[in-house]
């Protein structure tokens, strides 16, 4: 038998409400028009599927195992349809997000070329921005979302944790022993070069307050904007350097020391507006985030640490 869906649309209706007239309502049928429809679905059935009276119509014991059936196979379509238009939406579209120069030019290429792979029909658009920028960005919603440190109040924006990038002090080689692995801004402060470090940001905010709190008076010989320069400067003997461990060359004949005592890290997340779904495309990128925890780390630093993600509520 060829399955007719409105037929059973039709009889679904009828039956939830209990009356051709307000079946007819509902499914915006005449009345004539839905009293066809259950004829001819009992005629193909064979069998009566309600009983009907001047007052009240009601189900046989077959039109009670159909609805049940019925509803059913309803749901698992309706199910089935949501899922393909969900699929069908992500896989087109565009989105726009913002970075932090120290991830775009670091982990997020290499997301870029695997979300490009998975949803070639997706147009992806990219601003790198400071962190104030960045943030402003979002709440304009000049972009989608985000990627950059948290800050230390969040206000109205919503930050899901990525990873933990703790700071490092690239300085010559010769200065410390080789199986060295950290060291504290007190001895910092102590060793023969100045230090060098990235002015009017955030990571620089957090540096000078850590030395106040440690009560360590250091100047800052030199204060750059760029991570380039300062790299440069050190391998020039200017200084040592500090800044942002996922910064930190890859090629370099400088040597990488965590900082401790105390240490200073920054956590990178995607930022969004507090209550501000996603588009699909969207979505999909920030499902992607996490790899930026997992590159193939400089061979003096180790591995990021990831964040646990913490479920949003409902």
């Amino acid at each position: 038998m060829k399955i007719n869906f409105k037929l059973f649309t039709t009889f679904l209706a009828v039956a939830e409400n209990g009356s051709f007239r307000k079946a007819a309502e509902q499914t915006h049928l005449s009345l004539p028009a839905v009293s066809m429809q259950i004829k001819q679905l009992e005629e193909r059935l064979g069998v009566a599927v309600f009983q009907r009276t001047t007052r009240k119509v009601e189900l046989t014991r077959e039109g009670e195992e159909l609805m049940v059936s019925t509803r059913k196979a309803m749901a698992e379509l309706d199910g089935t349809l949501a899922r393909i238009q969900k699929a069908a939406d992500v896989q087109h579209g565009q989105l726009s997000l913002g970075c932090v120069p120290t991830v775009a030019g670091t982990r997020l290429p290499a997301l870029l070329v695997k979300f490009a792979k998975t949803y070639p029909a997706i147009s992806v658009s990219v601003r790198e921005l400071s962190q104030p920028e960045l943030l402003e960005a979002v709440r304009r919603r000049e972009v989608d979302f985000g990627i950059g440190p948290m800050p230390d109040k969040p206000g109205e924006l919503e930050f899901q944790p990525i990873f933990v990038d703790d700071a490092v002090a690239l300085m010559p080689a010769a200065l410390v022993e080789p199986e060295r692995t950290s060291i504290s801004l007190g001895e910092l402060a102590r060793l023969p070069l100045p230090l060098l470090s990235l002015g009017a940001s955030q990571f620089q905010h957090h540096l000078s307050r850590a030395l106040d709190e440690e009560d360590i008076a250091l100047e800052l010989s030199y204060v750059v904007t760029h991570v380039s320069t300062l790299v440069a400067m050190a391998e020039a003997g200017l200084g040592i350097c500090i800044l942002p461990a996922m910064a930190a060359p890859r090629a370099t004949t400088l040597k990488a020391l965590h900082i401790v005592r105390p240490s200073l890290s920054r956590t990178i997340a995607v930022v969004t507006v507090r209550g501000h779904t996603l588009s699909p495309a969207a979505t999909r990128f920030v499902q992607l985030c996490d790899m930026l925890a997992s590159p193939v780390p400089p061979s003096s630093l180790p591995a990021p640490e990831p964040v646990p993600r913490r479920k949003r509520a409902a």
